[in-house]
């Protein structure tokens, strides 16, 4: 059976309902849909760029929080509030993410908290 473990830290947001920043289970991690939110004044960033920025940030903490990092993500799930923003999220998550793991990108008609992205990422311990 395998073992699964809550992970939570103060370098991210709180998740806004009832789920986890991220959870392991065996030998992956798998993080939450991130919105651009700053973990210390939780204000959400302004712009899909500076959003964008913010989300790897969280991703990060996370994903260090559980031992891992950016560099070990094997599959990212993106939705954008509106497709018109993909080159600028490209631009921006190709600097955070640059092993090119596997990934989908739709545009979703509305996102939680008024985001203008969302990410979720997989990756490995």
């Amino acid at each position: 059976m395998t073992t699964i473990q809550k992970i939570s830290t103060e370098k991210a947001p709180k998740a806004l309902g009832p789920y986890s920043q991220g959870i392991i289970a065996g030998n992956f991690i798998f993080v939450s849909g991130q919105g651009g939110i700053d973990p210390k004044s939780g204000v959400l960033a302004d712009g899909i760029e500076a959003q964008s920025h913010q989300i790897f940030q969280n991703i990060q903490s996370i994903l260090e929080e559980a031992g891992s990092g950016l560099d070990n993500v094997v599959k990212t799930t993106c939705f954008l509030k509106n497709l018109d923003d993909f080159q600028a999220f490209n631009k921006i998550y190709e600097n955070y993410l640059t092993k090119k793991p596997a990934r989908s990108c739709i545009e979703a008609s509305d996102l939680p908290g008024g985001f203008l992205v969302e990410v979720e990422v997989i990756a490995c311990l």
